[in-house]
């Protein structure tokens, strides 16, 4: 029996998860075609990836027509809350997520849309946490568009896969932790590669949760799942 193939978007390539979660899709057999938007060039080459390089996040009027006929979008896009306002995080977060995940789900009905969120995210929006409610907004939200499929993953501890160039420098400082974590804590970590072979498998056969915590990145990431 023929294997069955995906066709992907990823945002947020440029950054640590979203390059990480690339490198999975470009090595993955099931992941047919990638294609990445971003601001500037991820500096990846590869027969399966296609990028499209658009400066305007709040608005993609101009290469809406270029993302019909994919199956997932894995939306590793995002910005940390430190030093920012309620509006200004809300806009960034929740407001450029939304605008773009609406397009998809207009071009793309049988799309699973698969949503970088984070741990102690708030689903219930009032708590007393400005990022976490902004994240469950967001999530909440999400699962409401018209979508084959929404899930919010909420990663702990992610740790990065060698050889990728944008991971955080102060990963070089608390790498060694990862062990540890994942000996006596291990619902609180994941590695990256987990992360993005859990966003494939989600989209290739589903799963009976749409909040996508650390053991289920866990469960989801193996090789073998």
């Amino acid at each position: 029996m023929k294997q069955r193939t995906i066709k992907v978007i990823v945002t947020g390539a440029t950054g640590m998860v979203g390059e990480g979660v690339l490198h999975e899709c470009l090595l993955h057999d099931s992941v047919e075609e990638v294609l990445v938007i971003n601001r500037k060039p991820c500096g990846v080459s590869h027969p399966k990836l296609k990028e499209i390089i658009h400066q305007d996040f709040y608005d993609f009027t101009a290469v809406k027509s270029q993302l019909t006929g994919y199956d997932a979008c894995f939306f590793c896009l995002g910005v940390t809350s430190v030093g920012k306002k309620e509006p200004e995080y809300t806009k960034l977060t929740y407001t450029l997520t939304l605008g773009f995940a609406t397009i998809l789900s207009q071009q793309n009905t049988d799309m699973t849309f698969c949503y970088v969120s984070g741990a102690s995210t708030d689903s219930t929006e009032k708590g007393k946490s400005m990022w976490a409610r902004v994240k469950g907004k967001t999530e909440n939200d999400l699962m409401k568009l018209p979508f084959k499929q929404v899930f919010a993953f909420r990663p702990g501890y992610i740790h990065p896969t060698k050889g990728l160039k944008n991971t955080l420098s102060f990963y070089t400082y608390i790498g060694w932790m990862y062990p540890i974590l994942k000996r006596f804590f291990p619902n609180s970590a994941s590695t990256l590669q987990q992360v993005g072979l859990a966003m494939i498998n989600v989209t290739l056969n589903g799963y009976q949760q749409k909040i996508i915590e650390v053991k289920d990145i866990n469960q989801l990431g193996n090789l073998d799942f």
